[in-house]
């Protein structure tokens, strides 16, 4: 028997209790067909000697905004700037190259790290009569300057959005800082963006993604809402599969703004979907559906998330909800349904008990699915949520870079308490909860063994610990991001570990995580990302092997 590629010299971290490490991986049409002994007697059109490095599944990061990303990857970069001053030089050059009638549109910008936002007069100077768009870092606000104000200045006398603000001055002008849903005025001037912008945008980010040994992501909302590229952001995806310019398996979320009201039989409910019944699972395993994504709140960096109590330092303000609550409920289980899965983005613990809630509500009409209900980050889940969270089995899914980036202004606006019950890990898998791992990228750095640190170490950008508690293991972590995302997705069958007949999807490594020292997991190398037994990254360490989109 001839089989297309055996791995040897490898130390492989199956994840599979099973057979939980190898040193020999055979792969054929796609899969994994045999470790160690099975090969014995098989041969392969390549052999390859992979010299000891570490072999693990493929990482999966399970909330990321890819279009985002890749579109960030071409605008301004203010992820890096440290005063106001270089915002408006960087502003001021990009006015000297983009023509009078475009946009200057600029991406990562973190107020927290700046204590603020840019005057709208300085940026008015900079910006030389050109439109300006700054997107924030967290996606849940957005910085204009006056020009934009004044094409948009109609909806803003009318009063601020619902789940939105328009922030103003002392004076009642407004600063150029828009919050939340108030973020459409903009974004119905700029989108939709053209398919080939969007096309362009996925393969940049999935090559980025291959080059860190990801080979599964879940995008977390597109086609509608404000975190939607275009209403018919799924052809996007759909044209960039057929022409082999996806480097990773991709599962999009349709936002539930995408979804209308439809009617079937007279005998039959209304529910809540795309026409012609579409609904999570459709595609293959390479391009599905996932849930339909829906935001209950805002942003912990924003204190707009909704809480329970005041952020600290904050009387008063305890965060909002993106809409009417009984609205929300019901969007949500006319979706569940007409066959969505659900992911609801809940961040403060006020919109986690909404959440709960909502899916218990829906499982309990229609039972549970095999792509299973979300809970999106879980910013503050309190102690008595944990058991109503197991007794749904709703998946969390927490972004622990977030602190690495983000936790001392977290901290500061929590407290010592609501720190202990932020961004949770251990006690999700204590409670018997399936913990994947994501990014929710491009909010935060992305690269999966930077998250996989932050999940072991969970330190601030400072050093200081934040709910250590909360600390996972080396191997815990890894397990998150290969087989903990794979339950998370309902893919467990087909991806997640090194077993035979599950999905060819490798990560090569420099060095073993789970034996590294925790301070330099993030720094280890990715040799090579084999994706369905092609290569998607490093084609020089596997040798003859075909590589993503070859025909």
């Amino acid at each position: 028997m001839k089989i297309d590629t055996i791995l040897t010299g490898v130390r492989a971290i199956t994840v599979d209790s099973a057979h939980p490490r190898a040193t020999t991986i055979g792969i054929d049409r796609g899969l994994i067909v045999g470790l160690d002994a099975d090969l014995d007697g098989i041969s392969a059109q390549h052999s390859i000697d992979l010299g000891g490095a570490t072999v693990t599944p493929g990482f999966n990061d399970v909330h990321a905004h890819s279009v985002w990303f890749g579109l960030s990857l071409t605008e301004i970069d203010l992820s890096t700037v440290s005063s106001f001053d270089e915002v408006y030089r960087a502003v001021d050059e990009a006015a000297g190259r983009i023509p009078l009638d475009e946009w200057i549109i600029a991406a990562g910008f973190d107020p927290l790290r700046m204590g603020g936002t840019p005057d709208i007069a300085h940026l008015d100077r900079a910006a030389r009569g050109r439109k300006l768009w700054i997107k924030n870092r967290s996606g849940h606000a957005c910085i204009v300057n006056s020009v934009v104000l004044t094409l948009i200045e109609n909806d803003i006398a009318t009063g601020n959005l619902a789940g939105g603000d328009i922030t103003r001055d002392s004076a009642g002008a407004p600063t150029g800082l828009l919050e939340e849903n108030a973020m459409r005025l903009v974004q119905n001037l700029v989108l939709p963006y053209r398919g080939s912008d969007i096309e362009d945008a996925l393969e940049s980010a999935t090559r980025r993604y291959a080059s860190e040994g990801l080979t599964s992501i879940t995008d977390a909302g597109v086609a509608g809402g404000w975190i939607g590229n275009s209403p018919v952001e799924f052809a996007s995806y759909q044209n960039a599969y057929d022409a082999g310019r996806l480097h990773t398996r991709m599962q999009p979320m349709i936002t539930i703004d995408a979804l209308q009201q439809l009617t079937g039989h007279q005998d039959e409910s209304a529910k809540f979907g795309l026409p012609t019944g579409i609904r999570t699972g459709l595609g293959d395993d390479m391009l599905r559906l996932g849930p339909t994504k829906m935001f209950t709140d805002g942003s912990l960096l924003g204190a707009t998330a909704a809480m329970t109590e005041d952020y600290l330092g904050c009387p008063h303000n305890h965060g909002y909800f993106q809409g009417n609550r009984d609205d929300m409920r019901r969007r949500a289980l006319d979706a569940y349904a007409a066959g969505w899965s659900l992911a609801l983005h809940a961040i403060g613990d006020d919109a986690v008990d909404l959440a709960i809630d909502i899916i218990a509500e829906a499982q309990a009409r229609h039972g549970r699915r095999s792509v299973p209900n979300r809970i999106e980050h879980g910013g503050v889940i309190r102690p008595d949520q944990l058991a109503r969270l197991a007794e749904t089995s709703v998946v969390v899914v927490p972004q622990p870079h977030f602190i690495t980036t983000y936790g001392d202004s977290m901290a500061a606006l929590l407290g010592p308490e609501r720190i202990e019950w932020s961004y949770r890990a251990q006690s999700l898998l204590s409670t018997g909860l399936v913990l994947p791992g994501s990014s929710d990228r491009p909010v935060a750095h992305g690269a999966p063994l930077s998250v996989m640190q932050s999940f072991v170490e969970r330190l601030t950008e400072t050093g200081v610990l934040y709910g250590g508690d909360e600390r996972l293991t080396a191997e815990q972590a890894l397990h998150a991001y290969t087989a903990g995302s794979a339950a998370a997705t309902g893919t467990a069958d087909f991806k997640g570990s090194l077993s035979p007949g599950k999905a060819a999807d490798l990560t090569v490594l420099s060095e073993d995580p789970t034996t590294a020292d925790s301070s330099t997991i993030g720094k280890i190398d990715v040799l090579a990302t084999i994706l369905g037994g092609r290569v998607s990254w490093g084609a020089d360490v596997v040798p003859g092997v075909a590589t993503v989109g070859q025909p």
